[in-house]
């Protein structure tokens, strides 16, 4: 008999927190971090407490888009996260801040994202939208392992490179047994196409989230560190960043209701 794999650590629930939402996509450039600063904004304008963490050691964007470069505190040894647009925020890029590049081993990245986690005064909230890196590494890994997620979102633009490495992001919530709360179609319209998104949630078995259209307004506002959805629901390309929204805040209603449901075992 071989030697046994090494198993999982225990996933500890983070206290205060209700919905934890990692958004995932199997590569770079489909607009993930957009998407993640919008969902989090368009929630916190719906009226949740809204946390932001920024999980993309190496490429943190968070703090551009939003505009932010405050100086982090810690008191106790708990970091104090920024507070911003209604959010709280925190990133490496807070603690890193300018072009110098991290050069990080797999252990190194591990202990900041628990650092993250767990030692940042997240308080109460209703939803900590979690944005991942690109691709399936080790800190998707020891995210995914570590912490009790409600759900992934999967952001894809239309075209069918991006959907191959959709795939794999979908596949990597499954096979740690995440659930997937859908996909998001970024980017659509005459240039990537639109369309394939559906499709292969549909193909896939699971949910639709919603398509949102490639705009020059959001590039714009994400440069600007002004986002879209800070202009309310009224505004055009901000619009479908809201019906994101609540289509993850039924979908995590959902996850948690059918976790909480008992199971019933029928016996002769």
């Amino acid at each position: 008999m071989g030697p046994q794999a090494p198993q999982a650590p225990p996933q500890q629930p983070i206290a205060g927190i209700d919905y934890i939402i990692a958004v995932g996509s199997g590569k770079g450039g489909v607009g993930k971090t957009t998407v993640s600063v919008n969902l989090a904004l368009a929630l916190a304008q719906l009226d949740y407490k809204v946390g932001l963490l920024d999980a993309d050691v190496y490429g943190p964007n968070i703090p551009l888009m939003l505009g932010a470069n405050l100086p982090v505190k810690t008191s106790n040894n708990v970091i104090q996260p920024i507070e911003i647009h209604g959010l709280k925020v925190m990133s490496m890029g807070f603690l890193s801040p300018g072009d110098k590049p991290l050069i990080w081993r797999g252990p190194m990245l591990h202990s900041v994202i628990q650092q993250f986690l767990r030692q940042v005064a997240w308080g109460d909230l209703d939803f900590l939208i979690i944005d991942l890196p690109p691709g399936t590494g080790d800190v998707q890994l020891s995210l995914l392992q570590t912490t009790p997620l409600t759900g992934g979102v999967v952001v894809t633009t239309p075209s069918e490179v991006s959907l191959e490495d959709a795939r794999k992001a979908v596949g990597m919530f499954q096979q740690l047994r995440s659930n997937i709360l859908g996909i998001v179609e970024n980017m659509s319209g005459s240039v990537f196409g639109s369309g394939g998104g559906k499709k292969t949630a549909e193909k896939m078995n699971i949910p639709f989230l919603g398509e949102i259209g490639l705009e020059a307004d959001i590039r714009i506002g994400g440069d600007s560190g002004k986002p879209v959805t800070l202009f309310g629901e009224s505004n055009t390309p901000a619009a479908p960043f809201f019906e994101l929204a609540r289509n993850v805040a039924r979908r995590a209603d959902e996850v948690h209701a059918a976790e909480k449901r008992p199971t019933v075992v029928i016996t002769d």
